[in-house]
């Protein structure tokens, strides 16, 4: 189902086979930009903050374009779901232990809502990419 496939054999660029790897490559996309857009709001508060910022982004439009070469490995799946789900518990250190985390101002935080659905919804299919998928 994950499975890679190219018409050239030598090509560096290798497809998804299946639409849900297009699917994980979206929600990749979408934090990892959240993430670096959010770099310039992060900023104020803390450099180190920002930095981690920058990192976490570049980390997820990485392994989207990692996945589209023939270097993608069946196990880096459970490295994004990993990776994933770690991103999201890094968030309530910054921003408190419960349901505040998602809130600024007393409203509901679209931005920290919005990523942290994706990275969700990313570990979810990572998940099931790696079950369904062969060596």
């Amino acid at each position: 189902m994950g499975t890679n496939h190219t018409t050239k054999s030598d090509s560096m660029l290798q497809w998804p086979s299946e639409s849900i790897g297009y699917v994980a490559v979206l929600l990749a996309l979408i934090t990892g930009l959240i993430h670096l857009v959010a770099t310039t709001r992060a900023i104020e508060m803390s450099v180190v903050l920002a930095v981690l910022f920058v990192l976490n982004g570049l980390g997820f439009l990485g392994g989207a374009a990692l996945y589209f070469t023939r270097f993608w490995r069946r196990s880096f799946f459970l490295v994004a779901a990993v990776y994933s789900l770690v991103t999201i518990l890094a968030l309530f250190p910054f921003r408190g232990w419960g349901i505040e985390a998602f809130y600024m101002n007393g409203a509901i935080n679209p931005i920290v809502t919005i990523t942290k659905v994706a990275e969700a919804f990313l570990a979810i299919v990572s998940v099931y990419l790696y079950s369904s998928t062969s060596d």
